[in-house]
């Protein structure tokens, strides 16, 4: 989540209302999901909260979003663009490596030293976060009286053209910058593979930007004596561009700016940059009073939603609203929603007590488990909690066992989350595997759910409860493990049996299977050395598994 730091002398200015730092924090920040993390004099370093909002991170959004709190400001805060004769051609050449662009002129603008932070700021904290680090949004800002139009983005060979990139005196080649140029040497990873790399020329051949590399230095150099900009936002997908370019658009509007559109032309469809429409989405009255619990009226909730920068009409049974255009988090009803309770206050809601005859409380097999829980940090096991979710190469090929019958995902997004978990001791080995470079000796523990399979349930599974522990040192061994594991077994008043037993994942001749009356209820051991090599762990591991729900029905 990014941190940027504003001016509150600025961020007052920008609202039209002197802000102190007291109300700032007590009231206006919990609006947009932010918090104060350290000051520096009238600096202010704010954490925002809020991961799916770059109209945030920076002076200029913060002021746009808190100005209803503290003025009569209502609504949309509109925004137009002038039309410009600026064009820009793509290439189909850019399609494989980075195929879309959007841009957008601002003119009459005055730089100012704190205007300049501001933008460095708003365009480091979008390409890195919203832009995934320039991998999907990457954004240029040029002086735009340097730039001859019209452009063309295309994408070259590495040595067919050269530049002088963005803080340098010599010219480069395309694949000079990714070797030699600072930015080139940290984002080369994302033209990786691709035979042609991206660039922005104007008319007469000079190269404004690499993207997502670096700007040029005949162009890309924003002073305080530029006096107009041009924007350019490069990725991979076009309407992540376009909410990007519309940020940056709207704050530097919100400092005087005049907006110009520019025409991008794909070849079969041409698009103007920058689009200020707003979204539309409508959200029924039923759900908003079975979610919040608070019966509103229209005017209330036109109230509320404005004051959040909403416009608001009825539509029959349910409300239509239009939002920014540079909001990309409105992705369903409740999202609306949640920004009427934030508007409303959660403070205000007065709670009330269900009349209801029942109360709540923790199951006695949760309290066992938690009985459990608690004896292993007296041996200095330090905690897990990993994910049920995993994959079949984790869970059987690493751990060098037979693939069994699991809970699979019909269509798993990632096939590193594919199937749910059988056992726990995989889980425990990915967390060594995922540890290597921390200091030694480390001994872990996970108290959690499996789900195996089971015909006879209703739903052909069953959820259970596993204890597994691990060591990873140079004296791990058999009797380390079986130590912790009778201790357990003692402390619970329970007969067992410990009997020699053949495990895949465990060294022949030091493994062993724990009884209770005849039901098998773990296994310990000292874990194979194939097992080792697979995770890529080079301290020897000893390790134990228990079926903790099997135990308590024992214990019953």
């Amino acid at each position: 989540m990014p941190t940027i730091d504003i001016s509150l002398k600025d961020l007052s200015k920008l609202i039209g209302k002197e802000i102190t730092r007291e109300n700032l924090e007590a009231e206006a920040l919990l609006w947009v999901k932010g918090e104060i993390d350290g000051e520096e004099g009238d600096l202010l370093k704010i954490d925002c909260k809020e991961s799916n909002r770059p109209d945030l991170w920076s002076t200029e959004g913060m002021a746009r979003a808190l100005a209803p709190f503290y003025t009569k400001e209502r609504g949309i805060r509109k925004y137009t663009s002038e039309f410009s004769d600026l064009y820009i051609h793509v290439d189909r050449s850019v399609d494989e490596v980075r195929p879309f662009i959007t841009a957008a002129v601002i003119s009459d603008i005055t730089i100012t030293e704190e205007l300049l932070k501001q933008l460095i700021q708003l365009q480091e904290k979008v390409s890195m976060t919203f832009g995934r680090k320039r991998k999907t949004v990457g954004l240029g800002i040029y002086d735009y009286d340097k730039i001859s139009a019209p452009l063309t983005y295309k994408a070259c060979k590495p040595t067919e053209i050269k530049y002088v990139p963005l803080g340098c005196t010599k010219e480069m080649t395309l694949k000079e910058v990714l070797e030699k140029h600072p930015k080139g040497i940290e984002y080369a990873h994302l033209l990786k593979g691709y035979e042609r790399y991206p660039v922005i020329i104007d008319k007469n051949n000079v190269v404004a930007s690499m993207p997502p590399i670096t700007n040029s230095e005949t162009t890309g150099k924003v002073t305080e004596k530029t006096k107009n900009l041009f924007l350019e936002v490069t990725g991979t997908n076009l309407e992540d561009c376009k909410v990007a370019l519309n940020v940056m658009a709207c704050a530097l509007a919100d400092r005087g700016g005049k907006i110009h559109s520019v025409t991008i032309d794909y070849g079969k469809q041409k698009i103007v940059t920058p689009d200020f429409t707003p979204k539309k989405i409508k959200v029924k009255f039923e759900d908003i009073e079975k979610i919040t619990g608070l019966k509103l009226t229209l005017k209330e909730l036109k109230e509320l939603l404005e004051r959040f920068c909403y416009d608001v009409k009825k539509a029959k049974d349910r409300i239509e609203v239009e939002y920014p255009s540079f909001r990309q988090d409105i992705l369903h009803p409740v999202d609306v929603i949640e920004d009427i309770l934030i508007s409303y206050g959660f403070n205000t809601i007065k709670p009330i007590i269900p009349d209801i005859s029942t109360r709540g409380e923790l199951l006695e097999s949760e309290l066992f488990c938690e009985s459990l829980r608690n004896v292993l940090p007296g041996f200095g096991a330090q905690e897990l909690l990993n994910f049920t979710l995993t994959n079949k190469e984790v869970l059987f090929k690493k751990m060098n066992s037979k693939e069994e019958n699991c809970v699979e995902i019909a269509n798993p997004v990632s096939s590193k989350w594919s199937c749910i978990r059988n056992t726990i001791l995989p889980s425990l080995m990915e967390f060594f595997e995922n540890n290597q470079t921390q200091e030694y000796p480390q001994q872990i523990y996970e108290l959690g759910e499996c789900v195996i399979i089971d015909e006879k349930a209703e739903t052909r599974t069953q959820t259970i409860k596993h204890l597994a522990w691990a060591l990873a040192e140079k004296e791990a061994n058999f009797t380390k493990a079986k130590q912790i594991l009778e201790y357990i077994l003692k402390g619970l008043n329970m007969e067992y049996e410990i009997e020699a037993e053949e495990h895949e994942s465990f060294i022949s001749g030091r493994c062993a299977g724990v009884s209770i009356k005849g039901t098998k209820i773990a296994f310990v051991g000292e874990i194979h050395p194939q097992v080792l090599k697979n995770f890529s762990l080079e301290f020897p591991v000893c390790a134990f598994e228990l079926n903790v729900s099997e135990i308590y029905k024992l214990k019953e």
